[in-house]
């Protein structure tokens, strides 16, 4: 058993420059390789935070921005839709008087037809009358002329 220690403490003794060198090795790795490596990782983690935070901010924007423009179409369409039903009134209230002035000047004629009528009609039994004692007298006349 003791030769088997020595034997132990004579390989240990031997793979100490080996351990050493693995240290060494292990620092001189995580100083030159891994913690630059780190760095540039962290970096760019950083970075690309930073783009998704301006994407996102972006994508805010074109939300608001989209919101904004719809709103100005519904206030665009509000007042053509205003402006058509102005233009409607308008146009009915216009209609409205062309229809009362049309009476109007209907009404008038009527009128001026109905005393024309009646100044005709006047003027007819006048004539008539003058005419029915004309024919009456001649009437007599023929009747009694075919008696006698």
């Amino acid at each position: 058993m003791e030769q088997t220690l020595h034997a132990l403490a004579g390989i240990l003794l031997k793979s100490i420059p080996t351990v050493v060198l693995l240290l060494f090795l292990y620092f001189y790795l995580k100083l030159m390789l891994f913690g630059p490596l780190a760095r540039v990782l962290k970096q760019r983690e950083e970075l690309t935070a930073g783009t998704r935070h301006a994407a996102q901010n972006s994508l805010k924007d074109a939300e608001r921005k989209v919101q904004e423009y719809e709103a100005k179409m519904r206030e665009a369409r509000a007042e053509v839709y205003r402006e058509q039903e102005e233009t409607r009134k308008r146009w009915i209230t216009d209609q409205a008087s062309q229809i009362d002035s049309a009476r109007e000047r209907a009404g008038q004629t009527v009128q001026q037809a109905k005393e024309q009528m009646t100044v005709e009609i006047t003027a007819a039994r006048q004539s008539l009358a003058e005419s029915a004692g004309v024919l009456a007298d001649q009437i007599a006349t023929t009747v009694l002329a075919r008696r006698a």
